[in-house]
């Protein structure tokens, strides 16, 4: 009897970034392997959600800073509709936080976009196989970073620092609203509001609006907007 060799199924793949030739380039590179295929695209977090809802694919791409959701968000709405899809984040910010997050939210892979291609392809394979897969370049910082927090002593997160006020205040402050935006906003003064920012600043040990901004992102304070 001759003997049959029976192939697995591809791994199916969706696409989620709100640029295109960044789409483009990574669906070329998964359809160059014989074990992946790419299923479906999206250029925003909404419809990414929609997409994964409708294809449910074995494995979703994602970048973070997209339109409409972000993609850690996009992801934790993925994940409720369909458990079953494996999230891995691809994107240029190596900040700790944002792995965190992507975790938290159900992403079960990390990787930076100035990754090798072996690494993105590693991954894929990886995260689909059950495992979790988180970028090198993000483990050796990571361990860096917890490793300068020790030796400087810090132990306590500065948010915890913060009053109820100030952490209202906080959010108003990363959108870049003037004093007189927020006292409109929180119902105070001018004054009071020029108070919290000297306040949040010196106690988030921030200098810049730009640092704040970062530290927004950072903590999902605020969201990011393509």
């Amino acid at each position: 009897m001759k003997r049959i060799e029976v192939k697995n199924a591809p791994i199916r793949i969706f696409l989620a970034d709100d640029h295109a030739v960044v789409r483009r380039g990574i669906a070329r590179i998964i359809e160059e392997e014989e074990d992946m295929e790419v299923v479906g695209q999206a250029g925003d977090g909404v419809s990414a959600v929609d997409g994964i809802k409708t294809l449910r694919p074995d494995v979703a791409i994602m970048d973070i800073g997209m339109p409409g959701l972000s993609g850690i968000e996009a992801a934790k709405q993925a994940v409720q509709a369909v458990p079953t899809v494996r999230i891995l984040i691809l994107t240029v910010y190596d900040w700790d936080d944002f792995l965190f997050r992507a975790l938290q939210a159900g992403a079960v892979g990390y990787v930076l976009k100035g990754a090798d291609v072996d690494d993105l392809l590693r991954a894929i394979r990886t995260v689909h196989a059950g495992e979790v897969f988180v970028h090198p370049q993000m483990t050796t910082k990571l361990v860096g970073d917890y490793l300068s927090r020790l030796r400087s002593g810090e132990g306590q997160d500065e948010y915890a620092k913060l009053s109820a006020r100030e952490r209202e205040v906080l959010p108003l402050l990363a959108d870049g609203r003037s004093n007189d935006d927020i006292s409109a906003i929180l119902s105070i003064s001018p004054y009071t509001v020029q108070t919290y920012r000297q306040r949040v600043m010196q106690k988030l040990n921030l200098h810049s609006r730009s640092e704040l901004l970062k530290y927004a992102l950072r903590r999902g304070i605020i969201r990011l907007q393509s």
